[in-house]
């Protein structure tokens, strides 16, 4: 991995420094899984709001109708 010349800044209490070579490692890390997360949780949405509408397709019903039946 080529490291930039100027890491971001990590604070301990009041101490603001750069990020050493192993914390700067471990903060691309967590940024990545966040990230990955983040998609993997809008995957997972979309799937949902597209199996409720192929259900409410088989039943022949819009979002509104359903709400008011099952609401």
């Amino acid at each position: 991995m080529v490291m930039p010349t100027v890491k971001p800044n990590t604070q301990i209490g009041d101490e603001v420094r750069p990020m050493t070579v192993d914390e700067y490692e471990q903060w691309l890390t967590d940024q990545t899984e966040a990230e990955a997360q983040t998609e993997a949780q809008t995957e997972a949405q979309a799937a949902k709001i597209a199996a409720r509408q192929a259900v409410l397709d088989k039943l022949g019903l819009t979002a509104d109708e359903a709400a008011a039946l099952f609401g």
